[in-house]
């Protein structure tokens, strides 16, 4: 196949999705937790400019106000696999004391770091950009009457940022028949611009392309004792059982588990950068940091996904100062390389000990798709297309995405939402930060890096 003609209007099609994601951004989406979080004004909102672009968008409800927008763009070529492109509606709370511009204005301003245009907003990288520019390309495909060579099915969903219960579970769950013939899904969690210093002193401009992710294992442990006075404690002293407990989870260092996906990203940087690598240099902690540190500013695309994690969270013990509890409970955030599973289960029952239990409060499994697939070489070529002295490489994420729901339909799933990033941009600080920005060309950029992609 031969290199797919351009968009017909990029301009038009990049202030398409400035206004489209500036749009979704002023619709307060904020996802509380708890099952407390409202989508509708959002989904209503993607779904009448989906319907302007030709298509038939349903908006589908788990529960009031927990909104998610479907809709399948059809493809020239009936027999070819399915493509699912998956972006989530909702955002995480913002407290507008703390930022430069109201946090749901849908501001342009300068950015105070690179002194460029951007679209400021809490949803601006994470994520309602990528659904103002999937959206933007869509549209522009009506107007020039372009098709894509397969079908997409477009997913624009609730509760990412929570349990997914009200999102992706739900149409997993009760709507599977939306997804029929998807082999393969794009959504979060790559194709932004990372800036990093090559052994001789120049830079490199890398883009992942996430590949992986850790499960997640959100964990209750539970230490029980003899409740009493205050004054005369007893010996089994359920907080101190657990707190105990918790800091020897606090404290364990993991041993590195770097897995095929995490080995060919590290191959990928250490070329793109120059750096000396070793036969060994994953094996022991002491080499692998080592490594780490010669990745300079790359390497956090790689650290959070060397090594299984448990973090603690939470406490609750106790209603009264001199009252000596009977029960302590925690709250411990889990996260589970692909093929490690039994070794965090072990390791949790060692450190936990004798006097606490521990068990699954949320659990979802890590999930891993091929690097060396047709379509990964796709998504390289489109990045390439905009960048061509890019380097795009393949992540594990350290966290978590829809992903892993919607691999349980048998899909592969990647990390890729492209973005161009100026140097000096805090990308990952701005997830979840405060006075979230997306650069204007950053949007542009990304609306030609899909049309490329979405139409291969």
């Amino acid at each position: 196949m031969g290199p797919i003609a351009p968009l017909t209007d990029t301009a038009r099609t990049g202030e398409d999705a400035v206004v489209l994601t500036r749009e979704l951004i002023r619709r307060d989406s904020t996802n509380h937790g708890g099952g407390r979080g409202d989508e509708r004004a959002s989904a209503e909102y993607a779904a009448e400019a989906l319907t302007d672009a030709g298509l038939t968008p349903v908006v589908l409800e788990s529960k009031e106000r927990r909104s998610n927008v479907v809709a399948r763009v059809p493809g020239t070529d009936p027999d070819a696999p399915a493509l699912l492109v998956h972006g989530h509606l909702d955002v995480v709370p913002a407290d507008a004391a703390s930022w430069t511009v109201p946090p749901f204005s849908g501001e342009i301003a300068d950015c105070p770091v690179t002194g460029l245009p951007a679209l400021w907003g809490r949803g601006a990288v994470d994520m309602k950009n990528t659904v103002g520019m999937v959206t933007a390309v869509v549209r522009e495909w009506a107007r020039t009457g372009a098709r894509p060579r397969r079908d997409i099915v477009l997913a624009f969903v609730a509760d990412e940022e929570d349990s997914s219960e009200h999102g992706a579970e739900f149409l997993v769950r009760r709507h599977p028949d939306l997804f029929e013939g998807c082999a393969e899904a794009i959504g979060e969690g790559g194709g932004e611009t990372v800036h990093a210093r090559t052994a001789t002193g120049g830079t490199a401009r890398l883009y992942p392309v996430g590949a992986a992710e850790r499960g997640s294992a959100w964990l209750t442990l539970r230490a029980e004792g003899t409740a009493g006075h205050g004054s005369r404690p007893p010996r089994d002293n359920a907080v101190a059982a657990l707190a105990e407990a918790i800091v020897r989870i606090s404290g364990h260092r993991w041993p590195p588990h770097p897995t095929p996906v995490t080995r060919a990203s590290i191959d990928g940087i250490a070329a793109a950068l120059g750096v000396e690598r070793g036969p060994d240099d994953t094996r022991t902690d002491e080499a692998l940091e080592a490594l780490l540190a010669r990745l300079g500013a790359a390497a956090p695309l790689v650290s959070p996904a060397v090594r299984n994690s448990a973090a603690p969270t939470m406490l609750s013990a106790g209603y009264k100062v001199n009252v000596v509890p009977g029960e302590a409970t925690a709250g411990v955030d889990g996260r589970v390389l692909p093929g490690a599973e039994k070794a965090f289960e072990e390791t949790m029952d060692e450190l936990t000990g004798d006097r606490v239990g521990w068990e699954y409060a949320h659990s979802s499994p890590p999930v891993s798709a091929p690097v060396d697939a047709p379509v990964f070489e796709a998504l390289r070529a489109a990045l390439l297309a905009q960048d061509p002295d890019a380097h795009v490489v393949p992540v594990c994420l350290g966290g978590g995405t829809d992903a892993k729901v919607f691999s349980r339909l048998g899909i592969d799933c990647y990390g890729f939402s492209p973005l161009w990033q100026p140097e000096g941009m805090d990308y990952a600080g701005l997830l979840h930060g405060v006075d979230e920005r997306v650069p204007l060309e950053g949007l542009r950029f990304g609306v030609r890096a899909l049309d490329v992609f979405l139409r291969a």
